[in-house]
C-alpha cells in the first residue's frame, strides 16, 4: 500500500496533495528533502506513516537546512523513529557507517559509483578527492592496485577510516586535510596517478589545478559538475581550457547525467584523458 493511501482519514484530500513523492533512504533513514509548509503541523503522522509501509525504515527526518557549510553538510530534523542520525547503508557489496547530518553522503550517487568502479582496472592507482565517508575510495579499492582519498572534514575521515577496516580493504590510504595542501605533497613525492575522481558537483573546477598537477599522458579524470542542457558544451569548454592553462592536453571521453540536482539541471560527471 502506497503512504498516500495509508495517509487517507488522517489528512484531508487537500493535505494528502502536498505529501512528498520521493524521499530518499540511506541505510534504515529515510530522508525528506522537503517538506512543504502545508503539512507543517501533520508532519509526524506522515512520518509514522511511512514507517508502517517500509519496515525497514527506523528513523524519519527532513531537511531543515539543505546541503551548505564548510563540508557541504544538512541539518536533519527527526520526526518520526530512533532519536540517531547515524546509520549503515550498504551499497554494490559493501558496507558504510555514517552520520546522515555531519557527513555529506548521497545513496542515490549509488549507481553512478558502481559505473566508476567496473571502469577501474587492477594495475590503477587511483586518486579519490573529497572522499567524505569513503564509498569511492572502498569500492575503488576493490578493483584497483592502490587508492589514496584526501578528506577535509574531520568526521567524514573518521568514518572512512571505520569504513576502510569495515570493508577488509588494505589498499587504500586516507588522509585528512584540504585537497590544496595534501595534493602538493603527494606531487612532491611524486606521486601520479592513473585515475582521479572529483566528486565535489559545486566547484569541483576550483581543484582542477590540483588534480593536473598528479595527473600524467593516459590519466582519467572524472570531474562531477551541476549544469542544465544547454550549459553542457560551456563546462567541457571549460575543462579543456583549463587543461591548456596548466600545460595539460585533454580529450573529453563522455558527459554521464548523474542524478538531478534541481528542475532541469543535472548533476554531470565528466570524463576525460590527459593525452
Amino acid at each position: 500500500m502506497k503512504l498516500k493511501e495509508i495517509l487517507r482519514g488522517k489528512l484531508t484530500s487537500s493535505e494528502i496533495k502536498h505529501v512528498p513523492s520521493s524521499f530518499e533512504i540511506v541505510g534504515d533513514i529515510a530522508i525528506f528533502a522537503d517538506f512543504p509548509r502545508e503539512l507543517r503541523r501533520k508532519e509526524k503522522i506522515v512520518a509514522k506513516s511511512l514507517m508502517n509501509v517500509h519496515k525497514n525504515i527506523k528513523v524519519v527526518c527532513k531537511k531543515s537546512r539543505k546541503y551548505s557549510g564548510k563540508y557541504r553538510t544538512a541539518k536533519l530534523s527527526i520526526l518520526a523513529g530512533e532519536k540517531r542520525k547515524d546509520t549503515m547503508h550498504s551499497e554494490n557489496g559493501c558496507k558504510f557507517l555514517l552520520d546522515a547530518e555531519k557527513v555529506y553522503f548521497s545513496a542515490r550517487s549509488g549507481t553512478e559509483r558502481a559505473r566508476i568502479s567496473n571502469l577501474i582496472k587492477p594495475n590503477e592507482n587511483v586518486l579519490v578527492m573529497f572522499s567524505g565517508c569513503g564509498p569511492f575510495t572502498v569500492q575503488a579499492a576493490k578493483k584497483a592496485k592502490k587508492v589514496v582519498s584526501v578528506e577535509a572534514n574531520p568526521v567524514g575521515h573518521k568514518y572512512e577510516m571505520i569504513n576502510i577496516e569495515l570493508n577488509k580493504i588494505k589498499n587504500a590510504s586516507a588522509l585528512k586535510g584540504d585537497v590544496k595542501r595534501i595534493i602538493p605533497r603527494l606531487k612532491a613525492k611524486k606521486i601520479f596517478f592513473d585515475r582521479i575522481i572529483m566528486p565535489l558537483p559545486k566547484d569541483a573546477t576550483s581543484f582542477l589545478k590540483e588534480a593536473l598537477s598528479v595527473s600524467k599522458k593516459g590519466t582519467k579524470i572524472h570531474l562531477y559538475t551541476f549544469a542544465n542542457k544547454d550549459e553542457i558544451e560551456a563546462r567541457k569548454a571549460i575543462i579543456t581550457e583549463m587543461c591548456k592553462k596548466y600545460k595539460k592536453n585533454c580529450r573529453i571521453l563522455d558527459v554521464i547525467k548523474a542524478g538531478e540536482y534541481a528542475p532541469y539541471v543535472h548533476r554531470l560527471c565528466v570524463d576525460f584523458i590527459i593525452i
